[in-house]
């Protein structure tokens, strides 16, 4: 990661401008370990050298190890933005976030090694946000530590902005803001249930209806918080499960999953630099928006993709 030193800068040594950018006293004892972990202009240097207007100063944030477990997979995904710090995709759906029991090498961790690692051998990637394995649209992978830590504390303070587009079973025509609590299903691993706010944990969801259709609704939803399944529990208890839930009360579909796709993220980059990723709709959505709600439910959702 390059830094381009400005005026205010110039005159700090480089201990005092790796603190201002909060990077974290272990990060900072790695990168001074490695050969290539501090450099200014290109030259080995320690965290003492005094930084003027104009030098580059570079470190070098990738990991030392690699999970060698983490196996290629040769599959092309929508690359929505690549940075040096962090890379977005559009996941296609069917394709889980990352390995667990019974996906070892169809993950989209896969397919990021495959795509990364030869141009960067030390490469491991960092999921900043994570999908449901049926869910469509962007996710965000740092690169490495140090912008993992900077995009999860913006997720940590609520300045990580989220929309969903769905489309849900029943006529909604009024917007508004769920506030409940979110708790585990009694006796399940998977399911959850609205609650209490004290009886759980806090899920906040902003829910606008964008048209109403054949007894369908298409809903653009706002999380606040990163509840497990907290869409789809919170548009069932609206009594308006996502269509093809059939986990939380909508029948099967023949898209044969949930019509739930992360449309856009916004957050600023460890740059600084302000970021709004859009991620186009996959076609299994498009084709039931376009089939319920016909091309005027299209072009709407098309506005926030």
């Amino acid at each position: 990661m390059n830094f381009l030193i400005d005026g205010q800068n110039s005159g700090k040594t480089v201990r005092d401008f790796l603190k201002k950018q909060h990077i974290s006293s272990a990060l900072c004892t790695r990168l001074k370990q490695r050969e290539d972990g501090i450099l200014l202009n290109g030259t080995r240097v320690t965290v003492r050298a005094v930084l003027r207007e104009g030098d580059v100063l570079s470190l070098a944030f990738f990991d030392e190890a690699v999970n060698p477990k983490l196996l290629p997979l040769e599959r092309e995904v929508e690359v929505l933005l690549d940075t040096p710090d962090l890379v977005a995709l559009n996941k296609p759906p069917f394709m889980p976030t990352h390995p667990s029991h019974g996906h070892f090498d169809d993950t989209l961790a896969n397919v990021l090694v495959w795509q990364y690692r030869a141009a960067t051998p030390r490469f491991s990637p960092r999921f900043v946000n994570r999908l449901d394995r049926n869910t469509s649209g962007v996710v965000l992978v740092a690169k490495h530590a140090h912008a993992a830590a900077m995009l999860a504390g913006q997720i940590a303070a609520g300045e990580m902005h989220k929309q969903y587009l769905a489309v849900v079973c029943g006529t909604l025509n009024r917007e508004t803001v769920l506030k409940t609590g979110i708790r585990r299903q009694s006796e399940s691993l998977i399911t959850r249930e609205v609650c209490e706010v004290e009886e759980g944990d806090l899920a906040l969801t902003g829910v606008k209806p964008l048209i109403a259709k054949n007894g369908y609704t298409l809903v653009l939803l706002q999380p606040q918080t990163g509840r497990t399944h907290q869409l789809r529990v919170h548009m069932a208890s609206l009594g308006a499960p996502i269509l093809g839930d059939d986990l939380y009360g909508a029948p099967p579909h023949p898209m044969g999953r949930h019509a739930l796709h992360a449309a856009t993220l916004s957050f600023v980059a460890p740059n600084g630099t302000p970021v709004t990723v859009r991620a186009p709709l996959v076609l299994d959505m498009v084709q039931a928006i376009v089939e319920i709600f016909g091309e005027e439910g299209s072009a709407l959702a098309n506005e926030f993709c």
